[in-house]
């Protein structure tokens, strides 16, 4: 004899809810027409005015660039760590997150020495004059790149990464599931955090039979 059962019961066994979502996005940040050595070139020729393009052109740009990085971390008494090859910049970074008490903004600001694609000059010479001249060309070197640590009040923790060499291409980190809690958190949505997303636990059936998700996102790692 089969007894009676209702919706709720019904959809508790056999429906599953589930949501996939991305967890970290790199987003690259620069500017298109100064990644080759032509439009690099062009940049200091036509842009800046300049007789040759020479790399020798960039060295106050970059020391002014970190001179504005260091007014900033002083100016808002942001730490500014270095980071050693290796070393966990997650991990570190936590132990900062954790004692920040603000809703957003720059937690920690990191260095790190990186071997990094640049721009340098080289000679080269004309064969019908001997004369010689600057040359743009790619190549790589290590130089510091500075890690800035945030909190944003709609993403949750993010990085944005910025290379101290011309022509000072950036990539920012956010996370899909760091973004999916806070837009929870602000619809008063219960869920329970995870390192890597949130768990949906059981749905909630109350004495009138009506279905309760209280917590519809499920992002449970296998």
């Amino acid at each position: 004899m089969s007894l009676p059962r209702s919706v709720a019961e019904v959809l508790k066994l056999h429906v599953t809810l589930e949501v996939e979502g991305i967890d970290r996005m790199y987003l690259n940040v620069y500017q298109s027409r100064l990644q080759t050595d032509r439009g690099v070139a062009a940049f200091f020729r036509f842009h800046r005015g300049q007789t040759f393009a020479s790399s020798a052109l960039m060295n106050p740009m970059s020391k002014s660039f970190i001179a504005a990085v260091d007014r900033f971390v002083k100016q808002e008494q942001i730490p500014l760590i270095t980071f050693t090859k290796g070393q966990d910049k997650d991990a570190i970074t936590q132990e900062y997150r954790s004692r920040f008490c603000g809703t957003e903004g720059i937690v920690v600001v990191g260095k790190a020495q990186e071997k990094t694609p640049v721009f340098r000059t080289e000679k080269r010479r004309n064969p019908e004059t001997g004369q010689t001249y600057p040359w743009i060309v790619r190549s790589t070197a290590m130089v510091n790149n500075y890690y800035f640590y945030g909190i944003d009040a709609d993403f949750g923790p993010f990085f944005l990464k910025f290379c101290t060499y011309f022509p000072y291409n950036a990539k920012l980190c956010i996370n899909g599931h760091e973004y999916v809690k806070r837009q929870l958190a602000k619809e008063g949505i219960a869920f329970e955090a995870l390192d890597n997303g949130v768990y949906s636990g059981p749905p909630k059936v109350d004495h009138s039979g009506h279905l309760h998700l209280l917590r519809p996102f499920p992002f449970q790692p296998p």
